[in-house]
């Protein structure tokens, strides 16, 4: 699995600035990394946490991810991020919160294809340059038939990239992917196709290949966030060690305790991030019930060293 280009999806919360330059330069990195969603909006500005995405990826392959349903909103931010340097953007119709959806954006905007052709045309009628444009979709609101009609859609623009995540938005990330869906984009487009969806070992990624060996693309979000070292391994690297992943979670623990303010945040990004990282171990639920109640910072890095120490290496 060498020859495979290897990305990393965005979570918001979790794939932030800081993570990705750790993972990048402690386990070697992705051939894309994309950013956690930016809004923009009728304000025509980046917020402060947005621009931290966006400042802090010197020497990386970073995309940035446009979360609107506004041609004119994602055409301001598209030259706003031209101008900063980067060549291509993400369009992300993938998103499943309810709160994200409610609004017409992420998913939601798939309910409503006449909309989003609509948006697509007035987008590549107005992008800078030689911008690139790709798309993150989910294949549809509520039913899988909803899928033939969009990629239908996907397929009248000159995308640079359709990367697949084969559930529908009520499904969130419950239940089989629906792999027929992908063999239909595959079947039915020659727009370059990447693959996203629960990839989250070295099995599963072997597993997709053995089915859709033409496919030379894959996105791994919550596998990567539960073992950083998986792309290396596919790679033909070696899994993570016990020290490496004490090395990677205490740089990252040290960057928000540098970042954030107040004890607060940390814990509710530390204890959002072992969700995932403790399947890396066995054996961890003591550990983690610690870590889930500590009310400071001192008492949480207490339980994330003894879990770190003493909790067996998965696998």
């Amino acid at each position: 699995m060498t020859d495979l280009k290897l990305y990393a999806a965005p979570i918001e919360g979790l794939t932030t600035y800081l993570w990705r330059r750790l993972q990048y330069e402690l386990f070697g990195g992705a051939d894309k990394y994309f950013t956690p969603f930016l809004s923009p909006n009728s304000n025509l500005s980046f917020q402060t946490k947005e621009l931290d995405e966006l400042r802090h990826n010197e020497g990386m392959p970073v995309v940035p991810q446009l979360l609107c349903n506004r041609a004119d909103h994602f055409l301001w931010a598209a030259r706003a991020l031209y101008d900063m340097g980067y060549r291509e953007v993400n369009f992300n119709l993938g998103c499943p919160s309810g709160t994200v959806t409610a609004k017409r954006k992420g998913a939601g905007f798939l309910a409503y294809p006449d909309e989003l052709d609509r948006c697509l045309g007035e987008i590549f009628s107005g992008l800078p340059g030689d911008m690139r444009l790709s798309v993150k979709t989910r294949i549809g609101k509520s039913d899988p038939a909803e899928w033939e009609r969009l990629l239908a859609i996907y397929n009248q623009y000159p995308l640079s990239e359709l990367i697949v995540h084969p559930r529908v938005q009520k499904a969130f990330y419950r239940g089989a992917v629906h792999r027929e869906a992908f063999a239909y984009a595959r079947d039915h487009t020659t727009l370059p196709l990447v693959y996203n969806g629960d990839l989250h070992t070295m099995e599963d990624a072997a597993q997709f290949c053995q089915s859709f060996g033409d496919i030379d693309t894959l996105m791994f979000g919550r596998g990567l966030i539960a073992d950083p070292s998986l792309l290396r391994q596919l790679r033909g690297g070696q899994r993570a060690s016990r020290e490496e992943l004490t090395l990677f979670h205490e740089q990252l623990y040290e960057a928000y305790c540098a970042r954030l303010s107040g004890d607060g945040p940390v814990l509710h990004r530390m204890r959002e991030f072992w969700n995932y990282y403790a399947l890396s171990f066995d054996q961890t639920e003591p550990y983690l019930k610690k870590i889930r109640k500590a009310q400071s910072c001192a008492a949480y890095h207490a339980a994330a060293m003894a879990l770190l120490q003493n909790c067996p290496l998965q696998g």
